[in-house]
């Protein structure tokens, strides 16, 4: 049978700012069958979503196909007109992006843009194809799907909007989709539901998919076969049991090791609170709360882990502790302080002491300043550090998240996801603070990028007695580093506890659906977990999922 995708010695090149070019693919081939599924697996900048793209005749900006050959369906994608391109793309190769909330235009319903591909292209009629829409939102288990379509995107959870995105990738019935991170951002509870609708959508329809993703346990769910790569290069290629569980490359058995790595952190002992919540009630008014009298204590010198879904309060609960979002009701004391409200009403000494990592650090660094001064402003501020003394600190600083020295001349575009994160930790830390609050610090990074900037984490806490809120939907995560748990649902907590207690049953059922639904490196895992909740449901048995909770 001839292959649907045919890529032959890929390469690619990037521009640097000063104009010239350098290469990002490095010769990669590939072919993939009708009706098969390859993932794409590799650390951040391994070249996967460079890749994706390509398969459709595209290149980013600032990017350039360079050599090689891309055929679909024995068509010629490399160099082809761009008018041969346009019709080729969303009809017989579609793509679905990592944020869908980006992805969709707000001014328009579900149904304007689902359909728009299969309207403009001729492919169906606006009644032919609002017809396929419906029947593809009810396969994708989309709540009432003959008026689903019908709402704007901020109207629908997060999770749905990514269901969406892949019914407007499938509409026009493609022979090849692009799925890139199209469950990174999301919770467990709501990943495992977009899984198993993905994986379901692709074996009826009989399409072919490019999987991209940096999460070998969710990969395993719905690949028949894996290439892993680094730096624009293929390292190991093989069908998706075999990568599992006989890697023969070094990267390889890294990727497949990391996600096993628990129980990091050295016993410490635990002092009086340093940080309580108490009773806080916060939201946009009273008739909209976020939060419902939630109160939590952290030890000194420990890691408290707030762990829920999307939408639980847990970011929530770290703008009211750090004074962003004034409570309702309720108050937090800070070392036996109770701290004012508002941000702008609290000393500088209090500023200093409670320090904030971001989820997103693309976002949370200023991308025209320097790292030496991003670094530095916080040591002028709370400390009236300037000149020598200043670059002195900043460099004992880099050294401290293991950067080299001369990372402080960089601006942040260029240093990596997780350089980049480490900078923020650097930042976070120029402050000498007694308390960080870390929110989804390790979710946009691959696995092996986070457990270094956990590993991190662990060793500073281990050489200062810092204590750590970590805001998290990551079990993995949680069972490395935390000492004591929270769990949050809908703004209240329903468990809380020392991390044995929390993670050892009987759970409450909130928990366990978030224990349950942790992907692992096991091809059936997926189907077993979806049979074991249908067989429990038809005994009668009360079982949480992401749609019904």
């Amino acid at each position: 049978m001839t292959p649907l995708l045919e890529i032959d010695d890929l390469r690619i090149e990037g521009q640097s700012e000063g104009d010239s070019w350098f290469e990002i693919v490095k010769g990669v081939s590939l072919t993939l069958k009708r009706g098969e599924v390859l993932g794409l697996i590799g650390e951040s900048g391994a070249g996967k979503s460079t890749i994706g793209l390509a398969s459709m005749g595209y290149a980013r900006s600032g990017c350039r196909i360079s050599g090689g050959s891309i055929r679909l369906n024995e068509q010629e994608l490399f160099g082809a007109p761009h008018e041969t391109l346009r019709k080729i793309r969303g009809v017989r190769v579609a793509y679905v992006a990592q944020s869908a909330a980006a992805a969709f235009n707000p001014a328009h319903t579900l149904n304007a843009q689902v359909c728009e591909a299969a309207v403009t292209h001729g492919v169906m009629s606006m009644d032919e194809a609002l017809k396929n829409a419906k029947r593809l939102y009810a396969k994708l288990r989309l709540p009432n799907p003959e008026t689903f379509g019908d709402r704007y995107p901020h109207q629908v959870s997060g999770g749905q909007l990514q269901r969406a995105m892949t019914a407007m990738a499938m509409v026009c019935k493609p022979h090849l989709i692009v799925f890139d991170e199209p469950t990174t951002a999301l919770d467990v509870t709501t990943q495992i539901e977009v899984l198993a609708a993905i994986k379901d959508a692709i074996r009826d329809e009989g399409t072919a998919a490019l999987y991209i993703t940096h999460d070998l346990a969710v990969v395993a769910q719905i690949a028949d076969r894996i290439m892993v790569l680094r730096h624009g290069t293929l390292v190991e290629e093989g069908p998706t049991g075999q990568i599992l569980h006989e890697p023969k490359q070094a990267y390889t058995k890294a990727l497949v090791n990391v996600r096993r790595v628990e129980g990091e952190a050295t016993h410490r002992e635990s002092g009086p609170p340093v940080l309580e919540a108490r009773n806080l009630t916060a939201g946009y008014d009273r008739s909209l709360l976020v939060l419902k009298d939630v109160s939590i204590a952290l030890e000194s010198a420990t890691t408290l882990a707030v762990v829920g879904e999307s939408g639980s309060g847990k970011s929530t609960l770290a703008r009211v502790l750090t004074g962003l979002l004034p409570p309702i009701e309720g108050e937090t004391v800070f070392a036996g302080e109770t701290l004012s409200r508002k941000l702008k009403d609290r000393t500088k000494e209090q500023l200093r002491r409670l320090q904030m990592i971001y989820q997103m650090p693309d976002v949370a660094l200023n991308p025209r300043q320097k790292v030496e001064e991003i670094l530095g402003r916080p040591l002028t501020f709370y400390f009236g550090r300037s000149g020598a003394a200043r670059r002195k600190r900043v460099e004992e600083l880099l050294e401290w998240v293991e950067l080299p020295r001369d990372f402080a001349q960089r601006y942040p575009s260029e240093l990596s996801g997780g350089q980049k994160q480490r900078v923020c930790i650097a930042r976070a830390l120029a402050a000498e603070p007694t308390v960080i609050i870390c929110d989804e610090v390790t979710s946009a990074l691959d696995p092996v990028v986070a457990d270094g900037v956990l590993r991190l984490l662990l060793r500073i806490q281990n050489e200062t007695g810092l204590a750590y809120v970590f805001i998290t939907h990551d079990l993995a995560t949680v069972k490395a580093i935390a000492d004591s748990i929270v769990v949050m649902y809908q703004g209240e907590i329903v468990q809380q506890g020392p991390k044995a207690e929390v993670l050892t049953p009987p759970h409450h059922p909130y928990t366990d659906l978030l224990l349950s639904s942790v992907p692992e490196m096991d091809t059936n895992w997926l189907d077993a977990v979806l049979a074991e909740r249908a067989r429990r449901k038809a005994q009668g048995e009360k079982v949480l999922d992401s749609a019904g909770l």
